[in-house]
């Protein structure tokens, strides 16, 4: 897409639309459930590890093979360092997804693949819709050997990280769709 049809097109409201430097248009819906729950999770990582530790979100992170990835969290080494702009997944302990309506398959499939792949030593699936969190441990060339489910509003999930740290998901803070306004 050349940067004059990039400057005239419109695109639907709702959606961040994010430009890859391999030329690819990412569209993706915005919602105040996933704000929230990058939100929620961010918090969290600053009360596991400190507010300094070696965070991103929405921040591409290198791959071979041209393969990039910004997901919505991740934790890093404390030893990480930049290799130009980015990060390598090499240095990456935990990436989480966060589920939106039209998301689903690639954070729960597609994701779950590419991460265990590569060897991400934990993937997270936060889904705000199924009140949920798939914790992926174990990584294959295929994805993961184990996969444990935890259901919103039952406590504090302690996630070891492969650095000796240990990451807490609060899984009563995390927040919950709202129902839909009347449209009055």
């Amino acid at each position: 897409m050349s940067v004059d049809a990039i400057v005239h097109t419109v695109f639907p409201k709702g959606y961040t639309v994010l430009f890859g430097a391999d030329g690819k248009v990412i569209m993706t819906p915005q919602s105040v459930e996933h704000s929230s729950t990058i939100k929620s999770m961010q918090f969290d990582t600053i009360v596991s590890l400190g507010r300094h530790a070696k965070t991103v979100s929405d921040v591409y992170i290198d791959f071979p093979a041209d393969e990039h990835s910004a997901p919505d969290l991740a934790i890093l080494r404390e030893d990480s360092h930049r290799e130009g702009k980015r990060y390598s997944f090499e240095d990456v302990l935990l990436i989480s997804e966060v589920v939106s309506t039209s998301s689903a398959r690639k954070d729960y499939d597609d994701c779950t693949a590419k991460y265990g792949r590569y060897s991400i030593p934990i993937y997270l699936v936060v889904d705000p819709y199924a009140q949920e969190v798939v914790l992926h441990t174990q990584p294959t060339a295929t994805g993961y050997i184990a996969a444990h489910t935890h259901k919103y509003g039952t406590g504090k999930l302690p996630i070891p990280l492969a650095d000796g740290r240990t990451f807490t998901l609060d899984l009563d803070e995390l927040p919950r769709p709202e129902p839909e306004a009347d449209g009055r």
